[in-house]
This record gives structure tokens, sequence and C-alpha cells, in this order.
């Protein structure tokens, strides 16, 4: 499946709640699901971690659909040909580690 699948699969399935939550309230409901990854990797399983994985995902991609960004192109846009930093494709900046 690919990103633009993906983001058409969440949009299909949950749309009309999302657009009349808001940028704002799902903002907050992703920020709980990153919350739950980020214990989920402090001490979760395998198994803990991809489902909460997925749900960050899945959040992610419904903030976007609901502020009408295509995720696939906004990545290839700015991480298709290489860092965008120093444009190599195995980063040389010496700005973040």
């Amino acid at each position: 499946m690919t990103i633009r699948e993906f983001q058409q699969l969440i949009d299909k399935m949950y749309s009309d709640k999302d657009r009349k939550r808001g940028s704002a309230a799902t903002f907050i409901w992703l920020m709980e699901e990153v919350g739950e990854l980020a214990g989920a990797v402090r001490e979760g399983t395998s198994q803990e971690k991809a489902h909460e994985f997925a749900d960050v995902f899945a959040w992610l991609v419904t903030l976007a659909n609901v502020e009408g960004i295509d995720l696939q192109d906004a990545c290839a846009a700015k991480y298709g040909t290489g860092c965008p930093g120093c444009g190599k494709r195995v980063c040389t900046c010496n700005s973040k580690p």
C-alpha cells in the first residue's frame, strides 16, 4: 500500500468525523497517540510498538486529510531527491545528528 492509498483509505473510513472534529482536536488526538507510542517504545513489546506506530501514522494521515495535504506529494517534494539540507541521498549535514 502506498502512502496515498493509505491516506485515501483513512479518508474513506473516517472523513466525516474527522472534518467535523477539525484540525485542532485532531492534532490533540495525534499527540495522545504519540504519547502512547513513547510508552510502548520505552516498555512495550514489538507487537505493542507496531500497533502504536500504526496509530500515530493513521492520526498523522487524518490530520493531513483535514488540512487537505497529500502526504505522498509532500514527502516526495521534501525528501524525494535527498536530504533537504545537503541534497545528498546519504546525509552529510553537520548541523543535525
